[in-house]
């Protein structure tokens, strides 16, 4: 009895702390751009300081936070449910969902205060709790309701899919703040390797785990990139055929599998 007592708290305090530390999260975010340290929001950052890195979407994609965080309102949400407090996979996730968003919080002042080779290890610090979880929750591979998918999976999928690209960029910028050459290599050459590589990571969840939204993040943001820079002939007409490519490997897998 004592023990099912202990443990009905242990899962109240990890709902709770998902719950606020998802909502500190968004507050952050939020008022960064309303009140920004030293007068420059992070999109400004990027619209100046890194100006000539080329991997960074247009201005538009960012939006995507809008919907990043209404999912992760509906996750935070679903999972302080009473029904949800002993759910074995919530419990498997414990902290990480909170770890996630705490670094969410510390990367927005880091990226702000221009300690951009810190705010490279805080989004890792996002990244890898994300990776963890979506592992946990067998995205793709589990069976679940429509319920479950939709305030459970998707968000975190959403949420995933997009670090997963910011990364890369917060990488790139951080590079070129501080100088780094690139090994000589043109910075063309060097973003086409970047995005090939950010492609195949996406085809290969998406091949794996049959996950349209994250096929769906990454194309948003790889035709981003490509409106941003329709100067560049290769790089636009390359980030839009890489778009397209993890949509394309969602169907053929569809097809695949329902052939059999």
């Amino acid at each position: 009895m004592q023990q099912s007592t202990s443990n009905n708290y242990q899962d109240s305090i990890r709902q709770l702390a998902t719950l606020v530390t998802i909502v500190v999260a968004f507050v952050v975010n939020v008022s960064s751009n309303i009140f920004p340290l030293n007068g420059l929001s992070i999109g400004a950052i990027s619209n100046t300081v890194f100006k000539d890195v080329l991997i960074i979407p247009a201005n538009y994609a960012f939006v995507v936070w809008g919907l990043i965080y209404l999912g992760l309102f509906v996750l935070a949400i679903y999972q302080v449910l009473p029904q949800q407090k002993q759910d074995a996979d919530l419990r498997k996730i414990g902290y990480l969902l909170v770890i996630a968003a705490v670094f969410q919080s510390i990367w927005v002042y880091l990226f702000l205060l221009r300690l951009f080779a810190f705010s490279v290890v805080a989004m890792f610090g996002i990244l890898v709790p994300l990776m963890v979880t979506y592992h946990i929750l067998g995205i793709g591979k589990k069976r679940v309701s429509n319920r479950r998918k939709l305030c459970l999976h998707i968000p975190v999928s959403i949420y995933l899919a997009w670090i997963s690209v910011a990364t890369v960029v917060n990488v790139a910028c951080a590079l070129y703040f501080y100088g780094w050459n690139a090994w000589g290599i043109n910075s063309q050459v060097w973003t086409i390797i970047m995005l090939v590589i950010a492609t195949i990571i996406a085809a290969v969840i998406v091949f794996r785990y049959k996950d349209i939204a994250y096929a769906g993040v990454t194309f948003w943001a790889l035709i981003a990139i490509a409106i941003k820079h329709s100067n560049i002939d290769l790089l636009r007409n390359l980030a839009i055929f890489l778009g397209f490519t993890p949509i394309w490997v969602a169907i053929i897998k569809h097809w695949h599998d329902s052939r059999e």
